[in-house]
């Protein structure tokens, strides 16, 4: 059997300190696609000189912009990475050994995350993301902050592939995701009719916080660890504090914040 071709798939927007990174971080990729959304810094300089395919569209929403950069590759096979995120080199050896005959359609990654002034420490519990998949079986979902891939068929998750995620250097920069991620999902779960959400304010914090700290040992990465931890307790507490507030703006006959 044929080996699998593989297309880099990556949008982007001002993205140059972090792009050249995650590009050259996928030596297995026969392909790279950028779909940018009106870089003024640089970032389709970079992509250019490692031989990207380069498109240009106007940012309609995270789903849509992948989506779109997913359409334009030539391969079945596609590698979606944010330009902020990039391959170990074992992830990279272990996707192009996958590439001689995938088994399923689908393979999920570990991510490792970065905790401001160091890494998520390798023995933690990490979460895996769908990254890996044939188009062929799969769309962009419709999330309004966290869009991701869905695939019809199996899907393994790929243990030793770890990629990184440079997403949050500092506590600023964590602090500001959280509160445009929170308006975010505050509108979507508005609209889902989500219940209980006094009880879940109270309760989910404590227990998210719980959740991260000991069963996903966020404990071994010290107080960058502890600071991550307590942060995503606050994003699931002013999410639904948010959603609260919506609900009683509507109530009142005034008009929701906008996201």
């Amino acid at each position: 059997m044929a080996r699998e071709r593989l297309s880099l798939v990556v949008t982007t927007y001002n993205n140059v300190n972090t792009l050249a990174r995650c590009l050259d971080s996928a030596r297995c990729a026969d392909e790279i696609v950028v779909l940018d959304s009106g870089s003024t810094d640089g970032t389709v300089d970079v992509a250019r000189q490692r031989g990207a395919r380069i498109a240009h569209q106007p940012f309609h929403g995270y789903a849509e912009q992948k989506q779109k950069a997913i359409d334009l590759a030539e391969s079945n096979w596609v590698l979606l990475l944010d330009a902020d995120e990039a391959l170990t080199p074992q992830a990279d050896h272990l996707i192009a050994q996958v590439m001689l005959e995938p088994q399923v359609r689908g393979y999920r990654l570990p991510r490792r995350e970065q905790m401001f002034w160091s890494f998520q420490h390798p023995l933690s519990r990490m979460n895996t993301h769908l990254r890996l998949f044939d188009r062929r079986a799969g769309r962009m979902n419709q999330a309004p902050v966290h869009a991701a891939p869905e695939v019809r068929g199996r899907v393994r998750v790929l243990r030793g592939a770890v990629f990184l995620h440079y997403g949050e250097p500092d506590i600023a920069t964590k602090v500001g995701k959280l509160n445009a991620y929170s308006s975010g999902m505050a509108t979507r779960e508005r609209a889902s009719r989500v219940r209980f959400v006094r009880t879940r304010m109270i309760l989910y914090p404590p227990f998210f916080f719980l959740r991260q700290y000991v069963w996903k040992r966020y404990f071994l990465s010290g107080w960058a660890g502890y600071i991550s931890a307590a942060s995503g307790a606050y994003y699931v507490f002013i999410k639904y504090a948010k959603l609260y507030e919506r609900r009683q703006l509507t109530h009142s006959g005034r008009r929701p914040p906008k996201p």
